[in-house]
């Protein structure tokens, strides 16, 4: 479930960020800015829901969610394909989340 949150987050991030992207790089509407607030709200109010017991450690997981989730939005919505090293990078980034996630740790 904490994959999912964060998928869902770094998703949120990205959308409020091209929002702003829209509106100041390619010159469109501020009215882009009102679903982009929104969604960067989302974002934060998601990144509380982890179960994980300090803010530095989820954002920290977080991060390799987000790389993840920024390549495919790049793929999906840019229309530019991810290359091997892209992925490569990827696949480094989740590991390490998932290394800072789930490593057995003293109570």
């Amino acid at each position: 479930m904490t994959y999912l949150i964060y998928l869902a987050a770094a998703l949120a991030e990205i959308a409020g960020c091209f929002a702003f992207w829209t509106w100041l790089r390619l010159d469109r509407s501020a009215l882009w800015l009102v679903p982009g607030i929104a969604a960067l709200c989302l974002f934060a109010w998601l990144l509380t829901r982890v179960e994980v017991e300090h803010a530095g450690r989820a954002f920290a997981a977080y991060g390799g969610i987000y790389i993840l989730a920024a390549m495919g939005w790049m793929w999906l919505v840019e229309g530019v394909r991810p290359d091997r090293w892209d992925m490569l990078g990827v696949a480094v980034c989740v590991a390490g989340a998932s290394i800072i996630l789930w490593a057995p740790r003293a109570a």
